[in-house]
């Protein structure tokens, strides 16, 4: 078998922990510690958390999009093969170095979605984003951390926070919707959806796009 190859490490911004990046062949992982966060073969789910969202908001003209978490462009490069030119996603990346690894190592990976005219890539806390927008956003996506369970960044607590879901809320336009990505069910968090004024799905996808593996959890949350 082919030993993994450590290609990089970064810090997280506010945080103890670091991030590495490491190859296997054409597979690319992005661990914390020994949990890994990503994997360039299980796409699945993160692809689902954008389609599952364009496909409700498909009759909207100038859709804007917020993406929290870059990741390795699953999510991003599924928005923008479902919308149209007249779109515009931001993204927002805590950690500079998973954009340069997007736009250097893993390139292949992104296939030039960081260089569309519809996105904009920023490097900051998406909390922040959220919490100076005020009916901004058709969509808002989050896939950061592993979930509603803060494991990377504590700060990201307080995005899934009853307060951190009503800032969300009120960042969204009339019938937008906030989709949020989890490693697994929690039941807790669905109800503290609820109880911030969403209308809520839960749906749950195949990390490797139906052909097995690990489920993940999608909700999709419509104000």
């Amino acid at each position: 078998m082919i030993p993994w190859m450590q290609l990089a490490s970064a810090a997280i911004p506010g945080s103890r922990g670091e991030l590495r990046l490491s190859r296997r062949g054409a597979e690319f992982s992005i661990r914390l510690g020994h949990n890994e966060l990503m994997n360039s073969r299980l796409s699945g789910s993160e692809a689902a958390l954008a389609n599952l969202t364009c496909e409700r908001l498909s009759a909207r003209k100038g859709l804007r999009m917020l993406i929290g978490g870059l990741g390795m462009g699953f999510t991003l490069r599924a928005a923008l093969a479902a919308l149209g030119p007249d779109a515009r996603i931001t993204v927002a990346e805590l950690v500079p170095a998973v954009v340069a690894w997007a736009r250097g190592p893993m390139a292949d990976l992104s296939a030039g979605c960081l260089d569309d005219a519809r996105v904009a890539v920023v490097e900051r806390d998406v909390a922040k984003l959220i919490g100076a927008a005020k009916g901004a956003y058709d969509a808002i996506l989050l896939d950061v951390d592993n979930g509603p369970e803060a494991m990377v960044h504590a700060d990201n607590d307080g995005l899934y926070s009853l307060k951190g879901l009503a800032l969300a809320r009120a960042a969204l336009t009339p019938g937008g919707i906030l989709a949020v990505w989890s490693q697994g069910p929690d039941a807790a968090f669905a109800r503290r959806l609820a109880d911030a004024g969403f209308t809520v799905e839960e749906t749950r996808v195949r990390a490797n796009a139906g052909r097995g593996g690990a489920r993940h959890v999608i909700w999709v949350a419509v104000k």
